[in-house]
């Protein structure tokens, strides 16, 4: 016998040994068609869904990877203490770059100065328009990011005539013909040359369709309060972009870095100097009182857990099926056994099947993934390319199949070949109890994990509706906001007279304007003083500078005091607070009471409720409203309740026009850009509810499996049943009773799981939803129903069948 055993292992006959067990493995996969078909399909589902959430998680950890030397280009943050927490802000005032490259230039190789804008670029002869989204930046942005120019050079980029525009906008503007010394008009003030093309910026980078970029000097040009931000250490509303020296260690220029604010006149908030390197950007993008405690990188490892848990799933699923059919492989074990088969050959017969169906399954996914992807990015809003090129991404197909292949068939391998010959030939077959302990404990994790996929789901989408229905402190009905391209709109004589015609026109209620649409703030200053400040605090406010309507047209809610208004002169020198800031300044009184910016005066004339202008998930900021007409950046305009708002927009748009004619007509509803910031939570809620879904969807393979294994093993018992006069109903409770028993089971160990992982979540939200008792109750009545559904078709197709036949051959 050791002597055949040797021969049948010699490497001759090894090749015919593997053929003929694949020709075995898909000889069985022919004869019994359906059952080959739910296991391929269950298979490829679980391994589709994996493959979609690892190019998801590669696109993710790949962010801001693509910029050469990333690990050693930072963005400038600061920490700012008010005195009881420490806020982290990704923006910072121009001095402290100016001072970065005098006391520290040897420890950085570039530093640059930049700040995100919008701006409608029109090709000289006026024949083609676009409004793209850019940066004004300093001379060495470029190069710390290694702009790829694919025309042109960089040339004198501190010319404010010269622009740098993306392949992309060169498209659109020029088309085929060669952009470079072509004139672009910018916002109808200004004209710029094109001296460089550079290659569009890769999807997953923060500066993705950021299409052209303009000199600094262009923005100091036109924009004259950033003149004056270089004498203010407190105007935080500008980034910094450097790039580490070669020889230079991340932490050790941070250290020496830090305390560069501090003393600085008007930080006596305790500031510390932060540098983040382009690797964290987009992962680790939230702080917490000082600390950085993640951000996206939480549903990196989420999305991973649950691509190893389906995929878990559904090579479950292939044992579970497998061995529901091990009665009718049992005789073909017994008689390979009897003529000389070992465990050994039998257990690689089984792996070959399950691998042979989980290549088949491999290329299913991947046929499924290709089709799946333009759907998938729309849902992700993401640009993910199939690798179809990348050696890597096949060979990782190639292990993942075999792995899958190996693991789904282990458990059916080693339980089929364990089976006694004499026994199943003589058509006694009894299943061992470790072998159902196992087989329910499998069903049990998948509807643990299905279950908790759901209920979290389910607490996502709660707590985004439960944000979008927070106060919001204004009306957006109505509101449209039209940000300001020409320098003529931001004299008060020209906003006035366009704002007369406006109202005029029929269809406009209200129109007002200031440094930041209705649903953002874009500058935050330091150097606040107010009766009894405490010497030790120091709160950054956002500010806001805004004309007279603005109140009336967005419609404050006044908790006391009064808007701006033209009958009093002195509104100069007037500001209206939030019920933050009140609170924050702790003023009992704050109408009449008088605050300092900067050493200036300002009289409190009003105080709002709470304006939800940044992200509704956290705490309203502390806002200070101030009257001005010179850093105006965006127009709101209030349309009638009651008239058509296409025939709005097309007078709205006659009357603009007469003022910028050269610029299109680019506007957005407020209510659509609040509904933005839920953008990114609604996608994660999104790609939660389609992973949940395939969850429980192989789920219900798994149980419909168990139940099929159970109806076979039980065919006698049933026939038996049915001769002493059971009803097909009570086969049907008798046969579905341990599947709910199982269900009940995995709810119980769902509940705990989803209840810990969700208030985790949860607690990173300053405005958080409470988990209600009705997600688990709804949750629990779905798991019933749809496991019901699911076993009843092979409970009453087993309660159905003629008791003849299966008692024939007692």
């Amino acid at each position: 016998m050791a002597a055949l055993l040797k021969v049948m292992v010699t490497p001759d006959n090894l090749h015919t040994m593997l053929k003929n067990y694949l020709k075995v493995a898909w000889r069985n996969l022919v004869r019994n068609k359906v059952h080959a078909v739910i296991n391929i399909f269950g298979l490829a589902f679980g391994m589709t869904i994996s493959i979609l959430i690892a190019l998801w998680i590669w696109d993710e950890v790949s962010f801001n990877k693509r910029f050469k030397d990333n690990e050693r280009i930072v963005k400038v943050l600061h920490h700012s203490s008010d005195g009881l927490h420490i806020n982290t802000f990704n923006t910072i005032s121009i001095p402290t770059a100016e001072e970065l490259k005098d006391k520290f230039a040897q420890d950085f190789e570039g530093i640059a100065l930049y700040r995100n804008g919008r701006a409608t670029l029109t090709k000289e002869n006026g024949e083609k328009k676009a409004i793209s989204q850019g940066f004004y930046a300093e001379p060495a942005f470029p190069a710390i990011l290694s702009l790829n120019l694919t025309r042109g050079s960089l040339g004198d980029f501190t010319d404010p005539s010269t622009i740098l525009i993306s392949e992309r906008l060169a498209a659109v503007l020029f088309n085929q013909r060669d952009p470079i010394n072509q004139t672009i008009k910018i916002n109808n003030e200004s004209s710029a040359k094109v001296i460089g093309v550079y290659r569009n910026f890769a999807p997953n980078t923060d500066f993705n369709k950021r299409d052209f970029i303009l000199p600094w000097s262009h923005l100091l040009a036109t924009r004259p309060w950033v003149k004056r931000a270089y004498n203010q250490w407190n105007n935080n509303s500008f980034y910094i972009l450097a790039k580490i020296a070669k020889r230079a260690d991340l932490k050790k220029v941070t250290n020496k870095v830090k305390n560069l604010l501090v003393g600085k006149p008007n930080r006596d908030d305790h500031p510390e100097i932060i540098l983040q390197p382009a690797s964290e950007w987009h992962l680790y993008n939230e702080f917490k009182n000082g600390k950085n405690v993640g951000g996206n990188i939480q549903f990196v490892w989420m999305f991973g857990l649950i691509g190893v848990f389906v995929c878990l799933l559904a090579c479950i699923n292939f044992m579970n099926l497998s061995t529901a059919r091990s009665q009718k492989r049992a005789t073909e074990v017994g008689i390979r056994k009897t003529v000389g088969s070992s465990k050994a050959y039998l257990i690689i017969q089984f792996l070959s099947e399950s691998v042979l169906i989980a290549f088949f399954s491999a290329l299913v996914a991947i046929a499924l993934v290709w089709l799946a992807l333009p759907w998938f990015n729309n849902l992700a809003n993401k640009e993910i390319v199939f690798p179809l090129q990348a050696p890597l991404f096949w060979l990782a197909i190639f292990l993942f199949a075999l792995l899958a292949g190996l693991l789904s068939g282990s458990y059916p391998a080693l339980y089929l070949s364990s089976f006694k010959p004499v026994g199943v030939l003589k058509g006694v077959m009894k299943v061992g109890r470790f072998a159902e302990i196992s087989r329910r404990s499998l069903v049990v994790f998948q509807f643990t994990v299905s279950l908790s996929l759901i209920i979290g789901t389910v607490i996502i989408y709660q707590q985004i509706n439960y944000v979008k229905n927070r106060p919001l402190g204004y009306n957006q009905d109505g509101l449209i906001s039209v940000e300001i391209n020409t320098p003529d709109l931001r004299l008060p004589g020209v906003y006035n007279v366009l704002r007369n015609e406006l109202l005029n026109s029929g269809y406009v209620e209200n129109m007002a304007a200031a440094s930041n649409t209705a649903t953002g703030i874009n500058n935050h200053f330091d150097g606040f003083d107010w009766p009894g400040k405490q010497p030790h605090i120091n709160q950054s406010f956002g500010v806001s500078y805004v004309t007279h309507d603005f109140g009336n047209t967005v419609a404050w809610e006044f908790k006391e005091g009064r808007g701006f208004s033209r009958d009093f002169p002195t509104d100069s020198n007037a500001v209206i607070l939030n019920e933050a800031a009140v609170r924050y300044m702790a003023l009992q009184h704050p109408v009449g009471e008088t605050i300092k910016f900067e050493d200036v005066p300002y009289k409190v004339i009003g105080v709002i409720k709470n304006v939800l202008m940044e992200s509704p998930f956290e705490e309203v900021y502390p806002n200070v409203f101030m009257l001005s007409y010179n850093n105006l950046e965006a127009i709101t305009i209030k349309i009638k309740p009651n008239v058509s708002t296409a025939k709005a927009l097309k007078a709205i748009e006659v009357v603009l026009k007469k003022y910028d004619p050269a610029s299109p007509f680019a506007y957005s509803f407020v209510d659509t850009d609040y509904a933005d910031k839920f953008s990114f939570e609604q996608k994660i809620g999104s790609l939660a509810s389609l992973f949940a879904g395939f969850a429980i969807f192989i789920s219900c393979l798994g149980i419909f499996g168990l139940a099929a294994f159970m109806a076979e093993q039980r065919t006698k018992e049933i026939g038996v049943r049915k001769v002493l006069g059971a009803t097909v109903f009570n086969l049907w409770i008798l046969l579905s009773t341990n599947s709910l028993l199982l269900v009940v089971i995995s709810f119980c160990l769902a509940i705990p799981i989803s209840w810990y992982m969700m208030e985790n979540w949860l607690a990173d939200y300053d405005y958080r939803t409470n988990i209600s008792i009705w997600v688990f109750v709804l949750t629990a009545v779905g798991a019933v129903v749809l496991t019901l559904a699911t076993v009843s078709f092979q409970t009453i197709k087993a309660a159905l069948a003629n008791p003849v036949k299966s008692l024939r051959s007692e």
